[in-house]
């Protein structure tokens, strides 16, 4: 199969550019990315709507994928808790290789087609929840094995990539697929590839968050107030929901733990 993400670079002689000729050149490339995001716009909504009805009974959201796409999915997945103060565990990434993957490649850890089923099952997986398999190349036997077997045990399936009609698409029920053309750098998909990615988790979770009410008007109201910038920032959400003074609204955010419970409580 050919793979638009592994196609030669429309650029050469990559090491003759000066500085502003590779920034300008990248930037140019980049650009192009947005587009593509919002070409799979009609693909993503009944996604999102399915993932947010079945959350809403309990499901969880798991990312899986290998390499830069195994990290994209693990740090969407981390800032689900502090963003929106949801569980540990209700979005869950998980990488080729475990934890240790994370910094580090493991070698041949991808090429393990039962081993993405296999950590799905350690989060006991079930029909209620949902599997999206991240894979710019559309070929990672991790996440396929992964895809294949949680969609015969009635699982809801979906895939990233940017390669149309690659094996992951024909694995999932709803797949998404960001056509960014060749990398700058030929078959590096650390670049435009996983930036698209990378908005496009931006956009699926967000999305589902604020479908499942952790978000009102425009507001974080259920962010972890885990640090002095946090809780000054929830201080001036409850400032301008009650319409009350710095001390007084900070004084009802410490009291009730919440920006919600703080203009909830003061009103």
């Amino acid at each position: 199969m050919a793979r638009i993400t592994e196609s030669p670079s429309r650029y050469d002689h990559l090491e003759h550019m000066s500085t502003d000729e590779l920034l300008r050149n990248i930037n140019a490339e980049d650009r192009s990315v947005a587009e593509a995001v919002e070409m799979c716009i009609p693909a993503m909504g009944p996604l999102i709507d399915a993932i947010a009805a079945r959350m809403q009974r309990g499901g969880r959201l798991f990312y899986i994928g290998a390499g830069t796409s195994g990290r994209l999915g693990i740090v969407d997945a981390s800032e689900c808790p502090p963003t929106f103060g949801v569980p540990h565990g209700m979005v869950i990434g998980l990488i080729a290789g475990g934890d240790a993957a994370i910094r580090k490649a493991v070698e041949f850890a991808e090429d393990d087609t039962a081993q993405g089923w296999t950590d799905l099952q350690e989060h006991a997986i079930g029909t209620e929840d949902t599997v999206i398999g991240i894979a710019a190349s559309g070929g990672t036997p991790y996440v396929l094995g992964a895809l294949n077997s949680a969609r015969k045990a009635g699982v809801l399936t979906a895939c990233i990539t940017c390669n149309p009609d690659s094996p992951v698409t024909q694995a999932c029920e709803f797949p998404i697929v960001a056509i960014v053309g060749p990398e700058f750098v030929t078959g590096s998909t650390r670049m435009k590839s996983g930036t698209a990615q990378k908005l496009l988790l931006n956009m699926i979770s967000t999305s589902v968050m604020i479908k499942l009410g952790r978000v009102k008007g425009n507001r974080m109201v259920d962010m972890q107030l885990s640090n002095n910038k946090l809780v000054d920032r929830g201080t001036r959400m409850v400032m301008d929901g009650l319409g009350v003074d710095y001390d007084t609204a900070n004084g009802l955010l410490k009291k009730y733990g919440s920006v919600r419970k703080a203009v909830d409580n003061g009103r």
